[in-house]
């Protein structure tokens, strides 16, 4: 398989393109366009387990990338998305709506354990393939002044779960058993294994 000189990033995380520039990874962005609902993908339905929603979101993020290359009439190239999630227990914790969502969620996961779910996926052409990390993260009891200035940082907003790994609140995590990349919203193991058999390299490509 000839190697690839780039790859297409639908994302518009910041954190997905900091962890691709670590693997080494040159990307341009596929990012939708003003016509697109994107948030519309990332509805949850009744009573779907969260590796179901993951797996389900991740190839309706692809499959619109793909449609989106088509319609811009771009150069072929492999295509990567991502998405995560949090959950506790069976309920999905989505990026919150406003403060109080932000203050309801981080109360829900303060003094225990939550899984953080991230799928990958690459499209080469009419190829696809999928990967699926599980990690789980414990947070100390947190305060409520703690939760309330991180609320009102604005860090939460935009982030499943309503909080970063890399962020201040990182000082309350007592365990992590997992992924921290995963966590953070693009599991660089996977990524990469996905990314050689796509035939893009990577900086530790053997």
């Amino acid at each position: 398989m000839s190697t690839r000189s780039f790859v297409y990033l639908a994302s518009q995380s910041p954190r997905r393109q900091q962890l691709l520039r670590q693997l080494g990874v040159h990307f341009e962005l596929l990012l939708p366009d003003l016509s697109e609902d994107a948030e519309a993908l990332e509805a949850v339905r009744p009573a779907e387990a969260a590796a179901a929603y993951v797996r389900r979101v991740t190839r309706a993020k692809l499959t619109a990338a793909r449609e989106r290359l088509r319609a811009r009439r771009l150069a072929a190239a492999p295509i990567l998305v991502a998405d995560t999630t949090v959950a506790v227990g069976r309920a999905i914790l989505g990026k919150p709506a406003d403060a109080a969502d932000a203050q309801a969620m981080l109360l829900r996961l303060s003094g225990r354990a939550h899984r953080v779910l991230s799928g990958v996926g690459v499209a080469v052409g009419a190829r696809s393939a999928f990967a699926l990390n599980v990690s789980h993260v414990r947070f100390a009891v947190l305060p409520h002044a703690t939760i309330e200035a991180y609320v009102a940082s604005g860090e939460p907003f935009g982030k499943a779960g309503a909080y970063a790994i890399q962020s201040a609140l990182a000082g309350w995590v007592e365990r992590i058993d997992g992924s921290h990349s995963g966590i953070m919203g693009l599991p660089l193991f996977e990524t990469a294994r996905l990314l050689q058999r796509a035939g893009v390299a990577t900086a530790l490509s053997p």
